[in-house]
């Protein structure tokens, strides 16, 4: 019994091989060929379609498990299989930035040439092409394709499957699948939400029959005309279809990368790209205007009084938390990355332009409170926020009281002096004698005399012959010091808020200038 399976099987094999060495279909060596179990083919233009399949894929005649075989005629070497794709995709869903992925629907079609299935030899009456759904590609032998990178896919049907399968009269197989699919894509969101996604659908082949084996048994090709197409009525609400173009390569698996699993080798694989660029009118009507108009509103605070601390600090406190929830909203659905993103640049600058704005209140606010007015040698920002940042004592104070301590001293001396002169004298104007040796006064020097004023302690010099010492006159001659101006806390708070309302508004300006710039040519 076992010789007997062994020569079925040997003639089986031998006709196959003379029919592909010979470019004839089977049924054309079957009126040679004789086998009791396997059903005729003389007969084929008289069958009905379903008929005529189940004579042509009969195990006699062919076998699912095994590729179509070609040879070449000259070299006699197996020629591998040329499986041609074609891809219509009917809806391309928006990107989902928190899984990182894009669900998409198409129609994959397959196409091939498996010279067992051709009739036209002995059914040369038949010209129409033999249309069946899922039964027939049942039958068949078929290319596993699946999707390198999908996280999930399933083929669309209500009833039954969406599975369309063709054989023409030359045994060209065609097979057309409407499937969905939810593909995985890597996005770099740095200059989110100006960003361009590039998504790529990538298919390869792989049986568990053929999976030893490499590209000289099955070689993936797009087709010639049109190999991807989109449907034109599609649309996108938050991207836009730039471009699109599909690739070519080979795919190596090893014992470290296992894509086929323990099967080795290099493995023919397809792929197409689309460009999706973002549209920005949405995020700038909801985001971007919006935090303008947030960070305007804490520049009101300039326009009220220094002292009016509960209007001010409920209006920067408030602006804060409204921009705060205004950027959470625009970043949950983006998954948590670690490089900083154009938008998180947007929302630094103007949460620090809202903290400023809390933080100068602070500063005139503590300006405002104090009681001791501000000497300047100029009216100008150095000098203001100088003397604000460091305050010292009073110019005026502090030469006021080294002045009247000298003066006293001085005078208190001066007196000494003249009383312990006007003691050693008599009183007709002769001195004592006693006194010689402690007080001699020359008299070509002149003699001081002070006379000092009680409410102003003031003292004038006068001398009591023509050599006068005039203290006043020398200080006049001698160079003027730098004029002072003394300004009010409360007018320098006033200042302050004054230069704020022009330089916030012109750092904010220039801060959209550097990012605008930045966000479109760079």
């Amino acid at each position: 019994m076992q010789q007997l399976h062994f020569l079925h099987s040997t003639k089986v094999l031998l006709i196959i091989v003379v029919c592909s060495l010979m470019q004839t279909p089977i049924g054309a060596v079957n009126d040679t060929i004789v086998d009791e179990n396997c059903p005729s083919l003389a007969n084929a233009d008289s069958l009905q379609y379903t008929e005529l399949i189940q004579r042509m894929t009969h195990v006699c005649r062919y076998d699912r498990l095994e590729r179509p075989i070609e040879y070449d005629s000259q070299t006699l070497k197996r020629l591998p299989i040329v499986v041609k794709m074609r891809i219509y995709v009917y809806l391309l869903q928006n990107l989902n930035s928190d899984l990182l992925q894009f669900k998409t629907h198409a129609l994959l079609q397959l196409s091939f040439q498996d010279k067992r299935l051709a009739y036209k030899e002995f059914a040369p009456e038949r010209r129409e092409t033999i249309l069946g759904q899922k039964h027939l590609s049942e039958r068949l032998w078929l290319p596993h394709i699946f999707f390198a990178n999908e996280r999930e896919s399933s083929i669309l049907g209500t009833d039954e499957k969406d599975v369309l399968t063709s054989i023409s009269r030359d045994g060209n197989v065609i097979i057309s699948t409407r499937l969905q699919a939810s593909l995985y894509c890597w996005m770099n969101f740095k200059k989110f939400p100006f960003d361009q996604q590039y998504c790529s659908t990538v298919l390869e082949s792989y049986d568990w029959l053929l999976g030893m084996y490499n590209t000289s048994d099955l070689v993936l090709e797009w087709e010639d005309h049109a190999p991807i197409s989109f449907d034109p009525d599609m649309r996108l609400t938050e991207y836009n279809l730039a471009e699109f173009w599909h690739n070519t390569s080979i795919v190596h698996s090893d014992h470290i990368n296992m894509r086929h699993g323990a099967f080795m080798g290099n493995y023919s694989s397809l792929s197409f790209t689309v460009s999706l660029q973002r549209e920005i009118g949405f995020y700038l009507l909801d985001y971007y205007l919006p935090s303008m108009m947030i960070v305007a509103i804490s520049w009101v605070s300039f326009w009220l009084q220094a002292d009016a601390s509960p209007p001010r600090i409920m209006l920067g406190t408030s602006t804060m938390l409204s921009f705060i929830t205004l950027s959470s909203s625009q970043s949950k659905t983006l998954p948590k990355v670690s490089y900083i993103k154009v938008s998180e640049v947007w929302f630094i600058g103007c949460a620090f332009f809202i903290f400023c704005s809390l933080v100068e209140f602070a500063f005139v606010n503590t300006i405002w409170r104090r009681k001791e007015n501000i000497e300047l040698k100029k009216v100008n920002s150095k000098y203001i926020i100088k003397s604000t940042l460091t305050p010292r004592p009073s110019r005026r104070q502090i030469g006021g009281s080294l002045s009247n301590d000298s003066r006293a001293r001085s005078c208190s001396s001066l007196d000494n002096i003249v009383s312990s002169t006007e003691s050693v004298r008599n009183g007709n104007g002769t001195v004592n004698p006693a006194f010689n040796n402690y007080l001699t006064v020359h008299p070509n020097l002149p003699i001081i005399r002070t006379e000092c004023a009680d409410s102003v302690s003031v003292c004038s010099d006068r001398s009591t012959n023509d050599h006068v010492v005039d203290i006043d006159k020398e200080k006049k001659s001698e160079k003027d010091p730098p004029t002072f101006t003394t300004m009010t806390p409360q007018e320098i708070a006033m200042w302050i808020d004054r230069r704020s309302r022009l330089l916030f508004p012109g750092m904010f300006l220039a801060f959209n200038a550097l990012y605008w710039t930045f966000v479109y040519c760079f």
